[in-house]
């Protein structure tokens, strides 16, 4: 007979590359990691790969936090950090599934916790810095097209040195990055966020 103080997962599980099981319908109850979400992120890349190389959303993120004041820089590079766990879906399809919108705001809660976040990913400034990638991204690695994206109406385009990193790389400079940051904020221990 199983021990009941002894959380198990009993929901639609992922095993993670630390070796841990996620529990989609419970992450408050799932171990994970940093290095868990540097390899979700630096394994999927954006825009369900229709863009022209591989680009991952630890790129992304890694970019993004440093088009930010340094206070909010750890929140840029994990405000897509449900996607370690859940993938990048696509804007229009996310539109598409109401549950899965629940699903990333329960990770993102989660996350936000336990990393002593806040409500920091959702600060405009960052929000403002998702939509700057967005339209540098469109511009650099998007096929040519004739519409406009009107999220990006008013935006402006920075200029980043792409790296198209591979997976792996990515991985360990989102991990680095991470780090870095994190060390800069008082009341974390890192060790224990990295195990």
């Amino acid at each position: 007979m199983a021990d009941p103080r002894v959380k198990t997962a009993t929901g639609p599980t992922i095993l993670l590359a630390s070796g841990h099981y996620f529990d989609l319908l419970d992450p408050a109850n799932s171990r994970f990691n940093l290095a868990d979400i540097a390899r979700g992120l630096g394994n999927t890349c954006r825009f369900a790969g229709q863009c022209d190389r591989f680009y991952s959303v630890a790129e992304h993120t890694w970019l993004a936090s440093f088009l930010v004041p340094q206070p909010l820089a750890f929140a840029a590079l994990m405000h897509d950090a449900p996607e370690a766990f859940i993938g990048d879906v696509t804007r229009p399809l996310k539109g598409l599934l109401p549950a899965y919108k629940e699903i990333e705001n329960r990770i993102a809660d989660v996350i936000a916790e336990r990393f002593l976040l806040g409500d920091l990913c959702d600060h405009p400034m960052v929000k403002r810095a998702d939509l700057q990638m967005l339209a540098a991204e469109q511009l650099a690695m998007m096929p040519t097209h004739d519409d406009a994206w009107h999220c990006l109406e008013g935006i402006d385009v920075p200029a980043l040195d792409w790296q198209n990193w591979s997976p792996v790389d990515a991985a360990k400079n989102w991990l680095h990055r991470a780090e870095v940051l994190i060390n800069r904020f008082p009341g974390h221990d890192v060790e224990s966020l990295l195990s």
